[in-house]
């Protein structure tokens, strides 16, 4: 099928929820239809609702009610600023629920079923009436309900067992509460989803630690998430006992360590070992006594590919690699002699790694150049793709993003012949559609690496390959439904950005149907007072000191009055222009520093003071502090790091319509405090944020300044070139489009 080189978001919608549905619909054979007994009017009562079921129908209709009060106007709408949100939304709460009401009290049910059923409903109707944290997932609400109205069939035509067998979800379970004794489908649900998604149902342990189906979840569980069941096992915990009773060998190997080892969550990666008799916990305990060969031994287990989890022992070995990269960090004004001394001695594959633990955007370019250059050095006549190859493959497009954006993907590469070269790029492409439907991380890795490269010939190679994957998904009907789907989608959407990155204007035609990517509107910004409000967050370590005494040093001048009475944050406020206020923490000493910012969130909330743009003054570890409140008001969010597609989306979980400033390394305030006040300077006048037209005049004013600070500013990314951020919002855009 031909490839449409400019392929809007819009189109790409209609195409997904069009031709390519049509495609996979072709697929499937028509199940044959059940009888089963349906009301014949849905919209219409048959009979009055009796008395003595009223009650229980009325908190339906009041919950219906409260949900379109919800958003302060009771219009039958449920309002969001995405409107698509906006329309499911409705349509789920405000269409389909009074329906359901109804076909409940049309339907052959009992008078006992019919209470359970509206008790229910009301029950889940409530529960997204009373969400606050953020930025409600639209399609897990809508399938909730369509499941909820799928199983109440299921229980009124009697076959429960049949239906969570064909469903056996956590839809399915939210909603067991529906059927009449539901003990036996809810066993199964337990059971099953225990069993193929543990590290969820292992937070639900007190819900079934009594049951006999706990000790195959548990068992389940250890292979997944054995830090919990390490946690669960400690003597002073109250599932200490069910964890204990559990005749699994690997859960009694989890007891074992928390009973022997002096260090057993360092033990804990090793679980496998210890489980086969390969190493003994006191071996373990004696290796985690030097950090050095603790984190070779971790690597060498990696790489080995008999670990008890990928994730956890990635987990570790990033945990461990960041320890290196902060010290680099810190003895960046030493010498290389000083500085690096402590990265010495290691192998390319440990290398490998360290850079990894430096993802999170807490390495500093020097550290990142230095680091990467030992490695290189360590490799003599390997090629990068051996090295890749050494450490399976381990994270690579995530290494290769990292390349791209400190600029060392080119000298990576020239180790490679041309084969090795083509077979990596053409796998960093491939494959995107895997995974469920939010696992964008490697998309968003490719997205951002595009985005840091220069070199055209590598450019045209994955504009061709993202073509070549786009048609393959498109047209290989073996690839699962959900995942043919999701992969038209990705792949259609990283080739319109490819296609017009380069042109500001061309791209945000592009992607038209996601808000503005070139400026924000100033009139987003403004509450119901008419003020922008503005928050920033500081900690209390010296950088957070420092940043914050030049932070309002920027502000002492006739345009900004500075109100320090209040002992945990200052206030700012405009002298000239449209009314500006700024709100920021003072960097105290942790942990009252997280104190003050409480208060400062108990206030504003106090006070309905809404931010739209919310500043982020720290290492990225304090990066959750900074987020953890944000909501759909934020319009623009500035990041000291970026970290990745998990910050990324962090964010616009939250904020959807976020414009994130982010930098490729830690941020500085010598750059930090330039960009606030040009991006102040347009909100004073009232006029849009146009990053366009602000990075040309950063670009000149940094022209000037000494190299350092030139490639400090280098590393900082507008909203309008944060590929990876525009890729997550048109996609969740794309993804509702079809949902409604």
């Amino acid at each position: 099928m031909p490839y449409i080189k400019s392929l809007s978001a819009l189109g790409l919608c209609l195409l997904v929820s069009t031709t390519a549905q049509q495609a996979f619909a072709g697929d499937k054979k028509d199940d044959k239809k059940k009888k089963t007994e349906k009301a014949q009017v849905v919209d219409t009562l048959i009979t009055p609702i009796p008395n003595n079921r009223w009650m229980f129908a009325n908190n339906v209709t009041k919950a219906i009610r409260a949900i379109d009060a919800k958003d302060g106007s009771v219009d039958k709408v449920v309002f969001m600023e995405d409107p698509i949100k906006s329309k499911v939304l409705t349509q789920t709460f405000l269409v389909d629920a009074p329906l359901l009401l109804i076909k409940i009290e049309n339907s052959k049910a009992t008078h006992a079923n019919k209470i359970r059923y509206e008790r229910a409903l009301a029950d889940r109707l409530n529960s997204f009436r009373n969400y606050t944290a953020g930025d409600p997932d639209v399609i897990y609400y809508k399938k909730l309900m369509k499941n909820f109205e799928d199983l109440m069939q299921a229980d009124i035509d009697g076959r429960v067992m049949e239906f969570v067998r064909q469903q056996p979800n956590i839809y399915s379970l939210e909603n067991i509460d529906v059927v009449e004794n539901g003990v036996e489908a809810k066993a199964y649900l337990f059971e099953k989803i225990g069993v193929e998604n543990p590290e969820m149902m292992i937070k639900k342990l007190g819900e079934f630690a009594k049951e006999s189906y706990a000790d195959p979840i548990v068992a389940a569980a250890a292979k997944v998430v054995p830090s919990t069941i390490m946690s669960y096992a400690a003597p002073t915990s109250k599932y200490t006992n069910v964890i204990r009773r559990n005749p699994d060998k690997l859960v009694q190997t989890i007891v074992k360590i928390v009973d022997q080892s002096k260090k057993p969550f360092k033990v804990l990666p090793f679980l496998n070992q210890i489980n086969d008799g390969s190493k003994t916990i006191a071996q373990i305990d004696e290796t985690a006594r030097n950090d050095d060969a603790y984190f070779k031994s971790l690597v060498e287990l990696k790489i080995s590919g008999k670990a008890w989890s990928e994730v956890a022992i990635d987990d570790e070995i990033s945990y461990r690699a960041l320890k290196y990269v902060r010290t680099v960090n810190e003895l960046h004004e030493k010498a290389d002699a000083v500085r690096f001394k402590s990265v010495e001695g290691f192998d390319p594959n440990e290398y490998y790694f360290m850079l990894l633990g430096g993802q999170t955007n807490e390495i500093y370019t020097s550290s990142y150049l230095g680091i990467f250059k030992r490695m290189i050095s360590k490799m003599g006549t390997t090629s990068g793709y051996e090295l890749l190859e050494k450490v399976r493959m381990s994270h690579f497009r995530t290494f290769i993003r990292m390349a791209a954006g400190y600029n060392t993907l080119g000298q990576f590469l020239a180790t490679m012949t041309e084969p090795q070269k083509t077979t990596l790029m053409r796998s960093f492409v491939a494959n995107l559609e895997h995974g469920g439907r939010r696992d964008l991380a490697d998309a968003v890795d490719v997205a951002d690496a595009f985005g840091s490269l220069t070199n055209e010939e590598l450019m045209t190679f994955l504009k061709s390959e993202v073509k070549s994957n786009y048609e393959r998904v498109y047209s290989d009907k073996s690839i699962p439904d959900d995942n043919r789907e999701k992969g038209v989608i990705v792949y259609g959407l990283l080739g319109t950005i490819f296609n017009n990155s380069a042109d500001a204007n061309q791209l945000q035609q592009s992607v038209s149907e996601i808000p503005p990517i070139n400026y924000v509107d100033y009139n987003s910004l403004v509450d119901k007072d008419g003020k922008v409000i503005q928050q920033v967050f500081f900690y209390g370590d010296e950088d957070g000191k420092i940043s914050y005494q030049s932070f309002l040093t920027s502000f002492r001048s006739k345009t900004w009055k500075i109100d320090e009475s209040n002992p945990q944050w200052v206030t700012i406020s405009s002298l000239v222009g449209k009314p500006t206020v700024i709100y920021a923490n003072r960097p105290l000493p942790e942990p009252k520093d997280e104190e003050a910012q409480n208060k400062l969130f108990e206030y504003l909330d106090a006070n309905e003071i809404r931010p739209t743009v919310v500043i982020h003054r720290g290492h990225s570890y304090h990066l959750d502090g900074s987020l953890k409140n944000l909501t759909p008001n934020v319009k623009i969010v500035m990041l000291g790091s970026c970290g990745g597609f998990h910050n990324l989306a962090s964010v616009l979980d939250k904020s959807p319509d976020a414009n994130i400033i982010s930098t490729k390394q830690v941020g500085s305030y010598k750059i930090n405090e330039p960009i606030i006040r040009e991006m102040n300077e347009p909100i004073l006048k009232g006029e849009n944020v146009d990053w366009v037209a602000m990075w040309k005049n950063l670009n000149t004013n940094f022209a000037t300044k000494p190299a350092g600070d030139r490639d400090l500013f280098s590393d900082y990314i507008p909203p309008n070139k944060n590929l990876g951020a525009i890729f997550i919002k048109a996609y969740r855009k794309m993804e509702l489009s079809k949902e409604s």
